[in-house]
């Protein structure tokens, strides 16, 4: 077995740390199926998990499969999700995604991360999610605060997500991909903010590159 790099051994601890800190870490979106979960997400785009949360459950009560949601005329979905902004074309990329499971996946939402990056309104950030959050398999969930983190870290110097996911899978080993990712959404929203970081408050200051270029 290989020694673990520096790099290696800073994110174990993290980890641990972070771990400790959000024992609850996980999707704060509400999903009880594969399919909602792959809704929930596109609304969640340039929107709040609290906000999605407070739109989806009527509709989840009135579509409950990819059949039902294809059909949606596309002014009124746009009108039941507009609350969550981008509207539009969110409600485009529900309706072609739902058109494609019908048609070619038995309505089921594969649970294989290369065949869903092909799906439509479907990323790498999404269908890492989807593996992770509804099949349990190990994921790497790049949002907004996965990436201000890994570059505040010093665990990457892209603003790729793509590159991010990468490099990060260089570092965090696969079993511990999918706590990683929930974690560092956990402290971005409770801690490591983007304006004002809270870091007298953070539990992992001493490991961050961040904090020892600008102690508070």
């Amino acid at each position: 077995m290989p020694a673990q790099s520096d790099q290696q051994k800073r994110a174990a601890a993290i980890l641990k740390r972070l771990r400790k800190a959000y024992p609850n870490a996980q999707c704060e979106l509400n999903f009880s199926n594969p399919l909602e979960l792959a809704i929930g997400a596109i609304l969640s785009a340039q929107c709040t998990d609290k906000r999605v949360n407070m739109v989806t459950p009527a509709l989840f009560k009135k579509y409950r499969t990819a059949k039902d949601w294809a059909r949606i005329p596309q002014e009124v979905l746009e009108n039941e999700i507009r609350s969550t902004g981008f509207f539009r074309n969110k409600a485009k990329n529900i309706r072609a995604l739902c058109a494609v499971l019908d048609e070619r996946h038995g309505g089921k939402v594969p649970d294989n991360l290369d065949v869903l990056i092909q799906l439509p309104g479907i990323g790498r950030k999404t269908a890492n999610l989807l593996i992770s959050a509804a099949y349990g398999q190990p994921g790497i969930i790049v949002d907004t605060h996965f990436k201000r983190l890994s570059g505040r870290l010093g665990f990457t110097k892209s603003d790729d997500p793509d590159k991010i996911e990468f490099d990060l899978k260089a570092i965090i080993p696969e079993k511990d991909w999918s706590d990683w990712s929930h974690v560092m959404v956990f402290h971005g929203r409770r801690c490591c903010f983007a304006r004002k970081p809270n870091c007298p408050g953070c539990p992992i200051k001493d490991l961050c590159p961040f904090f020892a270029k600008n102690p508070k």
